[in-house]
Order: C-alpha cells, then structure tokens, then sequence
C-alpha cells in the first residue's frame, strides 16, 4: 500500500541539489518527460539503460526511486533512495522520498528519522518540515487513538483525536513530476 498522508508532498520534484551536479544526459530528461506522460515502464526501462553506463549519476538514481515509487515498487524504491543516501548523504530529498515510503508503511518512528536527516542537510526544505509535522500529528493521532481503546468513553480523548485525523491529509497517489535543471 503506498498511499499514505505524505504522498501529495514526496519529493517527486527533482532535486535542487542533485542538479547542481553535472548535467545529465539526454536520456535522463527523456526520461523525465516519460514519467510526466505517465509510461512508467519506458521511462524505467530508459533510466536503466543510462544507469548501466553511468551507474553513480544521482539524479538518474532519484528519478529511477521516483518511476519505482510511481509503479508501487515500494520495497525497489526503499532500496534506490537508500543506496543513494549512502553514496550522497548530503542530499535532502532522498531522505524525504524515503520517509514517505516508511509512513505508507506505518514506520513512523523511521520516517522521522529520515526528515530529520533531510532538514540537518537542508534546514530551509519546507516539504520535509511539512512531511515531518503529518508524521508527527499521525503518531499523535495512533496514541490517542490507543489511549481511547484504554480509556473508552473519554469524550476530550475523542475529540482531540477526531480533530487530530481531520488535519491529516486524505490518502492518495502522488502526482506525476516534472524535472527541472
């Protein structure tokens, strides 16, 4: 399930950072544009082949974790950001992709963990600071509601916790993204 509160803001825009890089080549905003159209196997099958030959271009790695989180890959996705964050820890927006795909898991604690990362790298990235804020009011909103199984007919309990859900976003697919330079 990869619809969680947070997929409307993953950092499905491309990386300011990462296209401070070196240009990519043609095939990587190819292959952008094939996302945007919404043929997700052509743009992955066409990042892929560029990966082959450049194999640590972040941007084409990103982009690759973003076709993959579009197609429901979760676990593939998980991987790309993860090893990306390995070979470029300095990069905010990797942390920020991964910690959505830990909350449509329910892995909060994990999903913090990584906005907190992209914020100490990025401390004006407002998208994480959001993303974090839905994470937080979202554990809040599993305490009260274990707090309301224990304690059942604590109407404050229940009305803090219905205002608490009625400020988290509905679940939904991200919106497709567009690749700047």
């Amino acid at each position: 399930m990869t619809s969680t509160f947070l997929t409307s803001r993953i950092a499905l825009v491309i990386l300011s950072a990462v296209l401070c890089l070196p240009a990519a080549a043609d095939e990587v905003d190819d292959s952008a544009h094939l996302l945007q159209q919404g043929k997700l196997p052509e743009a992955l099958a066409q990042i892929e082949r560029y990966l082959t030959a450049h194999p640590k271009n972040a941007r084409a790695r990103f982009l690759q974790g973003v076709v993959l989180t579009e197609q429901q890959k979760n676990d593939e996705a998980i991987a790309v950001f993860s090893a990306l964050i390995e070979d470029y820890p300095e990069l905010p927006e990797p942390h920020n992709n991964l910690a959505v795909l830990y909350a449509s898991r329910g892995e909060y604690d994990k999903a913090r963990d990584a906005l907190e990362r992209a914020i100490e790298n990025q401390p004006s990235y407002a998208i994480a600071h959001e993303n974090l804020g839905d994470v937080y009011a979202k554990m809040a909103a599993r305490s009260y509601a274990r707090a309301l199984d224990l304690a059942d007919k604590n109407r404050a309990l229940a009305n803090k916790l219905e205002m608490l859900r009625g400020l988290l976003p509905e679940p939904g697919r991200p919106a497709a993204t567009t690749l700047e330079r």
